[in-house]
Order: structure tokens, then sequence, then C-alpha cells
């Protein structure tokens, strides 16, 4: 007999999160078209939201450069297509359920999208001016505020 995993369910901000994704991803170009689409949605909700507010990540145009040139190809890697929002929905679940959480939170989808996105997601958050430590440390600032 196989013990299923425990479902957690999805925080209202992560699921916010989850369907604006869910959205935006089919129209992204590039995988890094994608890594920056997760960067806007993220950056509107939740303790994610509020620390990547806080490090001076504004809302601005799609900076990846992976939009199509005049030949009509489109420049970088390969999307990894709709799925990858369910590909990081379940990264985020195995965090949540790793720390015995009650919910997914936004930070379950943050680093779900590190471990998904890796470099790709490194360089949006260097062109908007912070990285991936910076925020980490930002996220355990709020979140002892919050303890």
């Amino acid at each position: 007999m196989t013990v299923q995993p425990r479902h957690i369910p999805l925080s209202q901000d992560a699921a916010l999160i989850i369907a604006l994704a869910g959205t935006a991803m089919p129209f992204a170009h590039s995988a890094e078209d994608e890594a920056e689409r997760w960067l806007r949605v993220l950056r509107l909700h939740g303790q994610v939201g509020s620390a990547l507010q806080s490090l001076g990540v504004g809302e601005s145009p799609l900076m990846t450069g992976s939009d199509a040139d005049h030949s009509g190809e489109v420049d970088g890697t390969p999307a990894f297509g709709a799925a990858v929002v369910d590909d990081v929905s379940k990264r985020a679940g195995e965090l949540a359920r790793a720390r015995l959480a009650d919910t997914i939170g936004t930070a379950d989808l943050l680093f779900a999208v590190l471990d998904v996105y890796g470099r790709l997601f490194d360089r949006v958050l260097y062109l908007r001016g912070t990285s991936r430590e910076e925020l980490a440390e930002r996220l355990a600032t709020l979140e002892s505020h919050y303890d």
C-alpha cells in the first residue's frame, strides 16, 4: 500500500499568483520571458511581493530581450510551456510539505520558480537590481516580523 502525499492547499495570495501565471505563460516566447512573467506576478502578492517591492523591484515593461526579432524568430531558451505552472505548483507543494505547512505560500512558489528556472530567474532578478540572496535575506527579515 502506497501512502499518498498530503494535499496542501494554496494560500489566497499563492492562488492568485498561480491563476495569473496560468494566464500569462501561454503568451511567453521563451523561458526567459516566462521567468520575467513569474517575477511580475510574484511581486504583486503576499510576503514575496512585499519583499520584492521593498527591494525596489517595480512594475516595468518586460525586459528579457526575448521578443521576436524582425525575421520572426525568437531569441532565447525555448519556453517550458503552460505545463510549467503545474510543475511550479507541484514543487511548491513539496516544499510546503517539507516544512510541515498548512498552506502553500508565496515563498514556496518563489523557491519553486528558482528551482525550475535557476540561472534564468537569477538573471531576471539581476536586471531588476536584486539577487536571489538579497531576496532570501529580505524574506527572512519580513518573516521574523510576522512571528
